[in-house]
Parts: structure tokens; sequence; C-alpha cells
């Protein structure tokens, strides 16, 4: 069975997200696929010489095996030991991306497995690898490495534990896999598990994504890695291919330098990595998403669509227009009497949009992530197409399907495709097969309402960054009359509490001169009734006194 055949009556076996484990390759197997191991080096021929010691010791037939070091400007040039089954070739432009992509030019194996000049496989490694790419055709599968500080010997010893252990594991990849059931699951980038050190993958893969970006500094195995998973790769950790890293590499030396280094170029490159494109506007070489639009629909519905696109609140996106923009006439003079009026509308108004692309057929980067594609005169409200990502993302979902309305030509829809999905379809589907069938067996797929996701066929008022901005300069206005308008009323209050302090003062004093003078009335009450007895005594005593003489 040759790499590029199916297997099991016809059928390529389909892995959904990344959980391999339904692959279950057999411990015994037929050796059937070539493999090319590509080894970049830079000087040390010592190490280089135990390398290929190691190689030649493999498990694997040794007639599907071709070895290839690329000498990548070393001086003294590098040699090939006497009987090393292996090509030299000479790479004379520096990095390591480079070499590599000289070796791979070189290379006519079914699988490719990078492996670097300090990294001794053990005995059944490379027999362990190459039991996974028997059981599909899409596969990026990596060793176990562990870091050893022993001095090299002169000559691999048979016993390589004896020679190189104690060692450390790689912290990093054991981290990954504990944290990931082994990337099976709650693993949204298992690119990350493409190192260079000692990693394999389908040629077919290598084509389809092409070779190392070698304008990169550093992170070109996971910036490779990510293109390895857009064109529908599975990433397997395989802990029996056991290999012994000889010192410790340039990461765990200068992690922090070189984290400084990469994240500068790959988040250019990289969209999986939102949390590198921290910028609330900015726009970077691969946009996380590209909408489609038929730009032939008439310019009242394009500009409705792509203009609400514009707006939403995912900046992270780029628009592809699509139309013959290359057979319009550019001599104008009746342009009210041009047939293709609404074309030409559409490309003046669009034409220098940097998010925008005039394409005369579909061209998307084949690094964007996701692809949604939607029907000119369909608005999505401004958090419609963050929500779909959202919903897609949380789910695992390749396609998520819009029900927008119905016209006489049947059901319109939107389509929110995840590209890496389809591009794992296209591997796995039965002849005759309907790809979006595919699609659903090996990452799911959802229909929603359009209503739910607030899109319409009505324009509406764009409530983007523009108006937003206005929506703050008037808020802060709005702002600043109320600030005003309390500041009066704390001085109003300030007012009313101290007349208020005034009107209590005086009741203090009104109730105390109300007491003193119901203090005097109730004395001139006492004195009156005081004088009222006496005079009633006295007139008693006159009345009852005799006449004197009677």
């Amino acid at each position: 069975m040759s790499e590029t055949e199916p297997d099991d009556g016809g059928e390529v076996r389909r892995v959904r997200g990344n959980d391999y484990r339904v692959l279950q390759p057999p411990e015994q197997f037929t050796p059937e696929l070539g493999v090319s191991v590509i080894i970049p080096a830079y000087g040390a021929q010592e190490k280089l010489d135990l390398v290929l010691q190691g190689l030649a010791r493999q498990t694997y037939p040794a007639e599907l095996t071709e070895v290839i070091v690329v000498d990548n400007g070393s001086s003294p040039p590098l040699r090939l030991p006497e009987g090393a089954a292996a090509r030299l070739v000479v790479c004379e432009r520096p990095g390591r991306a480079s070499a590599r992509n000289a070796g791979l030019a070189k290379a006519t194996g079914d699988v490719i497995h990078w492996l670097d000049s300090d990294v001794v496989l053990t005995p059944g490694a490379l027999e362990a690898h190459m039991r996974w790419h028997h059981a599909a055709p899409y596969l990026s599968v990596t060793s176990y490495l562990r870091f050893t500080e022993a001095p090299l010997p002169d000559v691999l010893p048979e016993d390589l534990e004896a020679a190189f252990e104690p060692a450390e594991p790689h912290a990093w990849l054991v981290g990954l896999v504990e944290r990931t059931d082994g990337l099976t699951v709650n693993s949204p980038r298992p690119f990350s598990l493409h190192v260079g050190g000692a990693t394999s993958v389908s040629a077919r893969l290598v084509r389809a994504a092409g070779p190392m970006d070698d304008d990169l500094i550093l992170g070109q195995d996971t910036e490779m890695g990510y293109r390895l998973y857009q064109a529908g790769a599975v990433f397997v950790p395989e802990p029996r291919a056991l290999a012994y890293h000889l010192g410790p590499t340039m990461r765990m030396r200068e992690q922090k330098r070189i984290d400084r280094v990469s994240h500068a170029f790959v988040a250019d490159r990289i969209p999986a990595y939102q949390w590198l494109r921290t910028h609330p506007a900015r726009q970077w070489k691969v946009p996380n998403l590209t909408a489609v639009v038929d730009g032939t629909a008439g310019y009242e519905a394009v500009r409705a669509t792509v203009d609400a696109l514009l707006a939403s609140t995912v900046t992270d996106l780029s628009v592809v227009l699509v139309g013959p923009w290359d057979t319009l006439d550019r001599d104008r003079r009746a342009p009210l009497k041009d047939p293709n009026l609404d074309l030409v509308l559409v490309h003046g108004h669009y034409e220098h949009e940097s998010r925008i692309r005039l394409a005369t057929a579909e061209e998307v980067h084949p690094s964007v992530p996701f692809v949604l594609r939607l029907p000119a005169g369909w608005v999505p409200g401004e958090d419609s197409v963050a929500r779909l990502l959202n919903l897609a993302r949380a789910e695992g979902l390749g396609l998520i399907g819009v029900l927008l309305g119905e016209s006489s030509e049947g059901i319109v829809a939107a389509r929110l495709e995840r590209v890496s999905s389809f591009a794992r379809a296209r591997l796995v589907a039965r002849p005759g097969e309907d790809l979006d069938d595919a699609v659903d067996d090996v990452s799911g797929v959802r229909w929603v309402a359009g209503e739910t996701y607030d899109f319409t066929a009505e324009p509406v008022e764009l409530t983007g960054r523009r108006n937003a901005y206005k929506a703050r300069i008037q808020a802060e206005a709005e702002a600043a009359r109320l600030a005003k308008e309390a500041e009066r009323l704390r001085a109003q209050v300030t007012k009313w509490r101290e007349e208020a302090a005034r009107w209590r003062k005086s009741a203090v004093e009104l109730r105390r001169e109300v007491g003193t003078l119901r203090r005097q009335l109730h004395a001139a009450r006492r004195a009156q009734q005081g004088m009222r007895a006496v005079l009633s005594s006295t007139v008693k005593r006159a009345l009852g006194r005799k006449p004197s003489g009677g």
C-alpha cells in the first residue's frame, strides 16, 4: 500500500478533531512506505556521527529509508562516516529552515522525518513513527525527547539508556500532552507539537502545506506545523519513539529572548495565536477570517453586506469581492449608460480599501483559518461574526450554516467554514460523497437561524468604530453637561441646607421666646388670681361688718 492509497476496502480512516486513538495502528504491520530522514547540520561532526550510527540501528527496513544530511555552511565542511548509508547535500543559504528545504527538495519518501543533528534515535523510534503513517496518510508524529548532559562517547554504545541517563524529559511537550490527554481533547493548537528535532510528516501534507518559511528568523517549526494543520494534519505524540538530545537546546538556554524574537514574527503568520494579536484594530499578513462575497450582485446589495462586515467587532478579517473586474471599460465617456455601471461602482468604492481584495476568482490565503461565504444583500450585525466564531471554536465545528431566507432558487444561507476541517474532509471523502458530510464526520456541522445571529436583509445604520467614536464624544459632552448640572444642584442643595439651618435656628429662638411668654403669661395669671382672691376676701369682710351706733 502506498502512502496515497486508502485502506480498509478503499476508505481512508477518519479522525474527528485530533483524536487519533480511533486509528489503532496494529503492533505488527508490513512496512511499505518509504521515509526520508532529513538532517540539517552545522558543525558538531562528533554529534552527527552518533546520530548516523543511531539511524543505522533502526528496526525499520533500511531499503525503505533514505537519510539526507544537509551541510548548512560548516567550516570545515561536514563529512559522512565511512560506510554511512546517507547522502550529503550542501546548502549555502544560512538557516535551519533553508537547510531543511534543501533536503526536502531531494527527498523521495512517502514520509518526511525531520531530525536534528544532535538527536539520537533509539532503535525502534523510526518504526514507531511509521506504524502510525501506515494507518492514515495525514499524520504528523513526534518523538519523546530526553535531554542528556552525559559525555559524548566515541562510538554509540548498544545500551543508550546506560550511556545517556539520567536525562531530563522535554518538559514542555510532556506538559502539553498531559493537559490534553495526549492532544485528543481540549487542544485548540495541536500543531504546537510539530518540532523539528524529531518529527515525521506525511509527504502529501508537506506538499500541500509547502516548504518551511525561510524568511522567519525563529519559530519556523511551529509556523509549518500550523500550515500542516491547515492542510488537514492530525498530530500524534508517540512515547515509544524515544530519542536523546545531546545537550540542551537553544530554547532551553534562552527561552525569553527566543520568545521575544519569535513572537514578533509568528503573530503575523499564525492567526490561531490570538493572544499575540492584542491590538484592537491593526491588520495582519494572515487574517483570522476572510469573507467571500459576490461582487456582481448589485452596488447597493454588495455595499450593504461589505460595509457591515468592515464595521464588525471582529476587525481581524478581510473580504474577497469576486467579479469580472478585468473586463471593465476604463473609457467611461457615458458612465450612466454603462451596462456594467454597478460593477464600476463596486470597483471604485472598494478599490483602495486595504481589507478588500477585488478578485476575478475566489482567492483566500491558505493559512486563513476561517472563511465566511455570505450572499450579497444580507447584512450581519455588529457581533454576528464574533458570535459565529465563538460557536465554532467552543464546539470544534468545521461548518456553521446560517439559514437566512428563501428565494425562487431555494434556501439562502451563509456558511462559516473552518479551512482545516475541509482540508481533512477532502483527504478522507469517498468518491461522490458530499463534502459537508465528510466535514461532519471529522469536525462537526451545525445549522443556525440567521435572525438568532442578527442577520437581516435590510440595510442598517452602522455602529462601527467611527460611529462609536461619535457616540463616545457625545457621551463625553453629555457627561460634562451632567457634571455641570450636578455641580449646580450641589450648590443649590448647599444653599438649601444653609437656609434650613437658619430656619432651624429661628425656630429654636422662637420656641425659646414662646416659652418665656408662656411663663410670663402663667405668672400673670397666677398674680391675677391672687389679686382676685385678696379682693374677694376684702369685699367679704367689708360686707360682713355691722354699722356703728346701730
